[in-house]
């Protein structure tokens, strides 16, 4: 019944970050999401939200390929940063979900949010699409419900808000490899960057 109660909460809703003329993304620090390892010569950055329909359509159709072509076979490394989008509040709430879950299992939430997405589009966002994330988070519900409602949480995730606008990102997915901006986000479009990178490696 918490959750429940967390979910049905009003979270303070952000404005749509206004176009930044800075462009350098900010560069990966201790704690955040990330796929693959970290001495990966190329690292791809990915700005999205979790109720964006396009980064679902990632999420689903995209990664499993990627992953396969570039994570497993120590290529890439992908982290996944938040960039909340309307409806804000279950945005805010996944967003929050995804962090505060066991490190090991950012990933396998992240997939399951995604994956989801449109059923909980469907019935308006129920409870039950936080819970299932919760249920493979590798922490218990009441660890992670803290860990939402910690005013750490907020304050981390407005500081990642804070750093997407002022690398000018504006809207979900955006991606950036080493640093660059990529505007074609297909796995051709992204190998057509990454590959050159991976020569002599």
């Amino acid at each position: 019944m918490r959750l429940v109660a967390l979910i049905g909460a009003a979270l303070v809703a952000m404005a749509t970050p206004a176009v930044a003329q800075v462009a350098s993304v900010p560069p990966v620090v201790a704690g955040e999401r990330v796929l693959g390892r970290a001495d990966a010569p190329v690292t791809v950055i990915e700005y999205a939200s979790f109720t964006c329909p396009h980064c679902a359509h990632w999420a689903v159709d995209v990664l499993p390929a990627f992953k396969a072509a570039y994570v497993d076979t120590g290529k890439v490394r992908l982290v996944y940063r938040d960039l909340p989008t309307p409806p804000a509040e279950p945005s805010f709430v996944a967003a929050k979900v995804s962090r505060c879950v066991a490190s090991e299992q950012a990933f396998p939430v992240i997939e399951t949010l995604f994956a989801q997405q449109g059923a909980a589009r469907l019935m308006r966002w129920p409870a039950g699409w936080f819970l299932n994330a919760i249920d493979q988070g590798g922490r218990s519900p009441q660890e992670v419900i803290a860990c939402v409602e910690d005013p750490a949480t907020e304050a981390a995730l407005k500081a990642d808000l804070d750093a997407a606008e002022a690398a000018g990102v504006t809207g979900t997915p955006t991606f950036f490899v080493n640093g660059v901006r990529v505007e074609n986000p297909t796995l051709e479009g992204l190998a057509a960057v990454i590959d050159p990178l991976l020569a002599g490696h």
